[in-house]
């Protein structure tokens, strides 16, 4: 078996998405995780000599290539295993790729707003910015929350994309109580979690002293550490 390494942190909701798309197209077994320390500040030596960038995830694939970010990463994973994550039609593939987008940029905000109470010294936080990543997230959960029906069984890097995103709220974000204003999204997450890829990749419970959501005046260890 050809096997393959991934730069890994449980808890990056974008490792987490490379993961469920290896288990929903059984390539998981040919991945050897290298547990990585991403973080902004502080950066991994050993990461930042596969990934310039210092990000997870990143692959070394069995010819010794190296691809980031997860984008990359899940679109050459559904290529070795014959292609049914990414449609191949038009009209489809272009709502796929957008709720990709969507997904991947609900992440990007709520990374962004987690690093702001997480990583940046107290006196320098400006509570402007972390409303400002917060009101995206809340604009991409009324677009879910409108789509959500039509999500159905989809099984794809869009879907994938944004059960990630959900499940990275619930991980980081559960004071949010994002479900009370989406039961429609709710729903559709209550049957995507349930699937074994998403079981498998599920991020360790976060330690009770962490902090979860920063405190929210309005509406990337994953922060920019990871994509």
């Amino acid at each position: 078996m050809r096997m393959m390494k991934l730069y890994h942190s449980p808890s990056s909701p974008f490792v987490r998405k490379v993961m469920v798309v290896a288990h929903e197209l059984g390539l998981a077994s040919r991945l050897e995780l290298v547990p990585s320390a991403a973080h902004p500040v502080n950066r991994d030596a050993g990461l930042v000599a596969a990934n310039p960038l210092g990000k997870v995830p990143a692959l070394v694939t069995d010819d010794a290539t190296v691809l980031y970010d997860s984008r990359v990463i899940c679109e050459y994973l559904d290529r070795e295993a014959g292609g049914k994550l990414f449609p191949a039609t038009d009209a489809l593939r272009w709502r796929v790729l957008r709720d990709q987008a969507l997904g991947d940029g609900l992440l990007d905000a709520a990374v962004l707003a987690r690093y702001e109470v997480a990583v940046r010294p107290e006196p320098c936080r400006w509570q402007p910015w972390t409303d400002g990543q917060l009101a995206k997230v809340t604009s991409c959960l009324a677009v879910i929350e409108a789509d959500a029906d039509r999500y159905g069984e989809r099984v794809d890097i869009g879907t994938i994309a944004i059960g990630c995103a959900l499940g990275y709220l619930d991980f980081r974000f559960a004071d949010l109580g994002w479900r009370d204003a989406h039961p429609h999204a709710a729903a559709w997450f209550a049957r995507f979690a349930a699937r074994p890829s998403m079981q498998a990749s599920a991020p360790p419970a976060a330690p009770a002293a962490a902090p979860s959501t920063p405190p929210v005046t309005s509406g990337a260890p994953a922060a920019r550490g990871s994509r």
